[in-house]
């Protein structure tokens, strides 16, 4: 490792002309998505959920570089730094030598460069923003032990954790300006085809123990195919269709060597792995200090398989709230739609197993007539609450983004405007009815 490194530091003195301010040369077209994957190979099987999430108008899994987010826990990404890495140099006290050493000393099974690009994301995440790394360090306390489970499960490397951090700073309920959401960042149609629920109760793409499964299943396919962990993690960003173009055009199997030939988003995902990958191994030496999350520290899991409302258990057995949301976020309305022949999971802090046990026969029946009427969850099986909505199509508008901002389909929003294609222009009034079928 060490002397591959030193190979890359010395490449890194080339790497400003060479990687920054190039053109993008990426083919942009996309063929047709066909609904059957069955006879298709495993590159084509996961390159078909990706096309048909891009055929929605919706880019798969948002640039990193979109999304260095705010300290609360939001529905949505703030996109606080665009940056622009063509123009961006960071500079720092700590040497090269000193990232060199740092970087192999972490004995990583995935080869890290360094060259000036790593450089500048080594420096990002660990010196640019200690209090939102802080938060990362303190949630990782919580989350790094479900994923390493998950690795562990399927025989991947352990620095894959890292991932997460890009992707979404590990805020279990993160959404991107375009749908991808959770911490693993899923868009629709690939977290189906890695079997993540998503409907009218459920998403478990906010589920970390069940997303981060999914995360890991994608990329021990990824690297089946493509043989070399930089190019399975850049392939989650863009896609294992991309990745091979760019290997089929660049005539290279090196994540270096390819990387004019991908997607402008994807060249900085793997650099940013990496910077990832050294704050969290170094966040003391970088002077940051892991934040208090207040994540408790042991959870008990329980079956349900009664329809329960989180305010039902936050009533008789005093788990806050807030508790309820942070540990089973993938119940979108609060409701666990458990019946007599489907069963869903139930986390809760240790502390108080005893109290639910105490009341888990009877705790469905509680205020059930105003929280589980069943006006209610016809409402939340329609999606909503049928409002109409008059929206104006602004500047850059398409029908995928639209129908993932109001958690519609494309084919809704056609319907109920009997729009014969996908054309739409600034200024037209779209009618959408929020639930509406």
């Amino acid at each position: 490792m060490a002397a591959a490194t030193a190979a890359a530091l010395s490449f890194g003195t080339q790497a400003r002309a060479q990687y920054f301010d190039t053109d993008e040369i990426v083919d942009e077209s996309s063929a047709s998505v066909s609904d059957t994957t069955g006879h298709l190979s495993k590159e084509d099987s996961i390159d078909t959920a990706f096309r048909a999430d891009s055929l929605q108008g919706q880019h798969t899994l948002d640039s990193l570089l979109l999304a260095f987010y705010g300290k609360n826990q939001s529905m949505e990404f703030s996109a606080l730094n665009d940056l622009d890495t063509a123009a961006v140099r960071y500079t720092s006290q700590v040497s090269d030598s000193v990232f060199v050493r740092r970087l192999s000393d972490i004995h990583s099974f995935i080869p890290l460069a360094y060259n000036d690009i790593v450089k500048n994301y080594i420096i990002l995440y660990s010196e640019k923003m200690p209090e939102k790394m802080g938060r990362v360090i303190g949630l990782g306390n919580y989350y790094f032990p479900i994923f390493q489970e998950a690795f562990n499960r399927y025989d991947i490397p352990e620095e894959l954790r890292a991932m997460a951090v890009i992707e979404s700073m590990l805020k279990y309920d993160a959404m991107s300006r375009v749908g991808a959401r959770g911490m693993w960042q899923f868009m629709y149609y690939t977290a189906k085809k890695y079997g993540l629920t998503i409907n009218s109760f459920v998403d478990e793409r906010l589920d970390p123990v069940k997303a981060v499964d999914a995360a890991a299943r994608y990329l021990k396919d990824s690297y089946e195919i493509f043989g070399d962990w930089s190019l399975a993690i850049a392939s989650y960003n863009c896609g294992p269709g991309n990745v091979n173009k760019a290997i089929k055009r660049s005539g290279k199997k090196d994540f270096w060597d390819i990387y004019h030939y991908l997607p402008r988003e994807t060249r900085g995902y793997v650099p940013a792995f990496v910077g990832a990958l050294y704050a969290l191994n170094y966040y003391k030496e970088c002077g940051i200090t892991p934040e208090n999350v207040n994540m408790p520290t042991q959870i008990d899991t329980f079956h349900v398989n009664r329809m329960l409302h989180f305010k039902q258990i936050n009533e008789l057995t005093g788990v806050p709230m807030e508790v309820l949301k942070v540990l089973n976020p993938q119940y979108t309305h609060e409701i666990i739609p458990g019946s007599a022949t489907e069963t869903w999971i139930l986390r809760l802090p240790a502390d108080y197993t005893g109290s639910f046990i105490a009341v888990e026969n009877s705790v469905h029946l509680h205020k059930a007539d105003t929280l589980l009427n069943p006006v209610t969850i016809k409402k939340i099986k329609d999606g909503g609450d049928g409002q109409r909505i008059a929206y104006k199509v602004k500047k850059g508008d398409y029908l995928g983004k639209i129908a993932s901002k109001y958690r519609c389909s494309v084919k809704q929003i056609q319907k109920w405007n009997h729009l014969k294609g996908t054309n739409i222009r600034e200024g037209q009034t779209l009618y959408i009815y929020r639930g509406g079928k």
